[in-house]
């Protein structure tokens, strides 16, 4: 068996990975193993760099993370990227098989890839990546995180955020926007805001009562000699996909006119370069850049898409840098009299193993962990295959829990929601309670019993299809598919409203779903306040802890139609 330093220099030897120059990483690394130097080489252009993170899902340590071998678009989105999967995406990207970014960017062959590449991401190897840009540019530097940033992990729970706002607040970043963030409630929002040091961002939320702006909605920077507008858009159905009640006071929305409105209030104070920074999703960004004029580039977020080139839509640019830090985009820009004369583009990948870790960030990771050491490495099982998560209709870390659910809340059926965050796991890896959290960690956590007839069920199944399915990105709400334990069902995603979903069947006992008859359905994630039931944490690391080894079937009881 070869070491991972072995692997490094034979796989690449054919990886294409240095985008922003366009050299052959095989040439670069011909004289040794894949280096910190590899990834950081760039050739620079013009008077500003801009430097994105966004999706982090509070990941404050390296992971590994299996992007969708499912990921279908509808509309004039059909094909098109991001929806594009596998060894498509790698002819298109010019990717080599069982290179570097094949392994980033790719699902092919991921747990054989994993075990020798390493994990990837990690706010201590992001902080070394940003410290060596902002070495190298200076003042042309500007750093934008794109929100997700302070939920979804054990200590980000037990800490309303804090630790990552500490963490990130060691990067330094000049803006950010949100999503996930507004579920730790209206004020303790406002209080993280307050003392966050740099700016947060979202033209499109506003008060309720009197539609007054709630947060800044664009701030002006200079870098390079060069004036910026960066706008913040946080993402547009907060109250629909995560519960209102947490939010009471606040509106979303796309707010496309009054987008362009400020792009022009921008240009009005000066502005040379206009920046979104979205946590709109990367379809609803593409439309927003066709139909509002004066955006050079969007930074996306939200639907976790990474590519290593930008999409160039009319005059606009538009990055997208993936999740769970596995990537951090690095966009050059030659700003002349107004407009982008010339640009260069690099989707930076943190191998951990590669990118040595900054002992400031470090020091504040192990400093915020240390009380929940002992829930963290908690072993509770562990695993005879690939658990994972992204994919449009299942996942086999979902199986897991909607098995859980249906065994520990005694149901017929369970719902569990398509969210795209929570890290992989190897076949043979322990599973522990982080890994767990990981995949659950949110402020409304109960794990409910209740009872739904045949006819709703298809109702919530048809309802969650539109919002991924429906062929107007104005529209979708990202992330994926309700994920189903003990219910098996067609879809046809060509269909309109109310008729995608077909041939429903309870798997138990092999019959259709009766519409008239009543259900057990167990789920959580509810957006209803005063769900009652077990944090679903709880239900999942029982269920292991019982199991000891946790058996994945990878067969999905989701047949599709139309794609």
């Amino acid at each position: 068996m070869i070491s991972r330093r072995e692997f490094f220099i034979a796989a690449t030897a054919s990886a294409v990975l240095a985008a922003g120059t366009g050299v052959p990483l095989g040439r670069l690394s011909a004289a040794g193993r894949l280096s910190q130097e590899d990834l950081l080489s760039f050739d620079a252009v013009g008077n500003v760099t801009l430097m994105h993170v966004t999706d982090i899902h509070a990941q404050l340590v390296p992971i590994f993370f299996r992007e969708p071998s499912v990921n279908l678009g509808v509309g004039d989105a059909r094909g098109r990227v991001p929806h594009i999967v596998g060894a498509e995406f790698r002819r298109a990207f010019k990717l080599s098989d069982g290179s570097p970014m094949s392994y980033a960017l790719t699902y092919d062959d991921f747990a054989e890839l994993a075990r020798s590449y390493g994990a990837m991401g990690g706010l201590d190897r992001i902080a070394t990546v940003i410290k060596a840009v902002r070495a190298e540019r200076g003042d042309k530097m500007l750093l934008l995180d794109g929100g997700d940033t302070w939920t979804n992990s054990w200590t980000s729970y037990k800490t309303e955020g804090q630790d990552m706002v500490d963490a990130m607040a060691l990067l330094k970043p000049d803006a950010m926007t949100g999503h996930w963030e507004f579920t730790l409630g209206e004020q303790r929002v406002r209080d993280l805001v307050d003392k966050l040091g740099f700016a947060f961002l979202a033209q499109n939320v506003r008060d309720n009562e009197f539609e007054e702006k709630v947060f800044e909605t664009s701030k002006i920077f200079e870098r390079g000699g060069v004036k910026i507008g960066v706008i913040g858009q946080a993402f547009p159905f907060t109250p629909i996909a995560n519960p209102r009640w947490m939010m009471p006071n606040w509106s979303f929305g796309i707010r496309e006119r009054e987008m362009s409105a400020e792009v022009e209030s921008l240009r009005a104070q000066g502005a040379e370069l206009v920046v979104v920074l979205s946590h709109n999703g990367f379809d609803v960004d593409r439309k927003m850049a066709e139909r509002v004029p004066g955006i050079d580039v969007i930074l996306s977020g939200h639907t976790h898409d990474a590519l290593p080139e930008v999409t160039v839509v009319g005059k606009t640019l538009i990055a997208a840098t993936g999740s769970h830090g596995k990537f951090v985009s690095r966009l050059d820009l030659d700003v002349q009299s107004g407009r982008i004369a010339g640009f260069r583009y690099r989707l930076i990948p943190i191998f951990a193993d590669v990118i040595a870790p900054d002992a400031e960030m470090s020091a504040c990771i192990d400093k915020a962990r240390a009380p929940f050491k002992q829930d963290l490495t908690r072993v509770l099982g562990t695993t005879d295959g690939l658990l994972y998560r992204r994919g449009n209709f299942d996942g086999t870390l979902d199986q897991v829990i909607c098995n859980a659910v249906l065994e520990r809340r005694d149901a017929e059926i369970s719902l569990s929601p398509g969210v795209r965050w929570g890290a992989s796991l190897l076949p043979g890896q322990p599973i522990t309670f982080e890994d767990v959290t990981n995949a659950t960690a949110m402020s409304y956590p109960a794990c409910y019993r209740s009872e739904m007839t045949g006819e709703r069920l298809k109702e919530v199944l048809e309802d969650v299809a539109d919002n991924i399915f429906n062929p107007d990105p104005y529209y979708q709400q990202g992330g994926d598919m309700v994920r189903c334990g003990g219910l098996g069902y067609t879809i046809d995603i060509s269909q309109p409203m109310g008729k995608r979903i077909s041939n429903m069947t309870l798997l138990r006992k092999g019959e259709p779903i009766d519409a008239s008859r009543t259900y057990t359905i167990a789920g959580w994630a509810s957006v209803n306040q005063g769900t009652q039931g077990p944090p679903i944490w709880d239900v999942v690391s029982d269920y292991i802890a019982e199991k000891k080894t946790i058996k994945v079937s990878g067969t999905s009881p989701v047949e599709i139609k139309g794609a």
